[in-house]
């Protein structure tokens, strides 16, 4: 695909929201991208406008469970957002540009701040289930998004990545949760293309290598984002133990939406208080 072709894509992606969004609200500055069993933050968002991604020009189906698939306007912590509900994965067949096409098109709207969730697996011994991680960094093992001809009028060829998650953010987080009296972890999330789960020899090389937590997202809008000069803030919802790999461990996707529901509260009520302060 060309760099022509894959504007021409994205301003048409952009135009049909604005155009469906700017007679009621302003285009927001801050977008929220929700992660498997994390979409109930979308319910929270006052005066809704809904989008199906089927009505958004070259967005895609998310076919992962706990993700709808629809893009959500209106306002949270008094403030105008964009919420995907459920995103793309590589391991869904799509290639890089098209699960990062929702940022481009975040980025050609206006948007300057990103907060991305996502369910994850714990890798360091010390995390539960239904912890909620803050992302200090991230090792990727995924094809890097910004491979192929550079789009220049985004961002350099090169982006410096020594602070992919606003360390601004991070900070407005601790703060956040404090005052809420939550208690938040903060590590590494590594991201790997799925859709197996990992192996626990995998398991074993990812925390010696200094990853916390494990996932088959984020990285990639991560990067787009930051080549795009977006300010981002992630976070983790620990939904599964890949620290405790006794002959009875299993990994399963449904447990997984479900420990994210269970968590999903109190990760909306950080996000909101969050949004209405950055």
């Amino acid at each position: 695909m060309t760099n022509d072709l894959y504007i021409n894509m994205i301003n048409e992606a952009a135009t049909a929201i604005g155009q469906a969004i700017a007679t009621t609200m302003p285009v927001p500055k801050v977008a929220i991208v929700l992660g498997s069993g994390l979409g109930k933050l979308a319910d929270q968002i006052e005066n809704p406008i809904v989008i199906s991604y089927a009505q958004i020009p070259h967005f895609k189906q998310s076919t992962a469970v706990g993700h709808r698939g629809n893009l959500i306007a209106g306002t949270l912590g008094g403030r105008p957002v964009m919420a995907m509900q459920g995103r793309f994965h590589y391991y869904e067949g799509y290639t890089m540009r098209e699960v990062t096409l929702p940022t481009r098109v975040m980025a050609r709207l206006g948007v300057n701040t990103l907060f991305v969730s996502n369910a994850a697996g714990a890798m360091n011994p010390d995390y539960k289930v239904g912890d909620l991680m803050v992302i200090d960094d991230h090792i990727n093992f995924m094809p890097n998004p910004l491979l192929g001809p550079n789009l220049d009028e985004f961002g350099t060829r090169f982006p410096d990545m020594t602070e992919a998650y606003s360390r601004r953010l991070r900070n407005l987080a601790d703060a956040t949760a404090a005052d809420m009296g939550v208690a938040l972890r903060h590590g590494v999330y590594v991201a790997e293309t799925g859709p197996t789960y990992e192996t626990p020899a995998e398991y074993r090389m990812y925390r010696a290598m200094g990853g916390d937590a494990v996932g088959m997202s984020t990285v990639p809008e991560v990067i787009v984002a930051r080549h795009c000069g977006i300010e981002v803030f992630g976070m983790s919802v620990i939904t599964n133990q890949a620290n405790d790999l006794g002959d009875d461990c299993r990994n399963d996707g449904d447990d997984v939406v479900r420990a994210a529901d269970r968590a999903s509260g109190t990760m909306t009520t950080l996000f909101t208080k969050m949004i209405e302060h950055c």
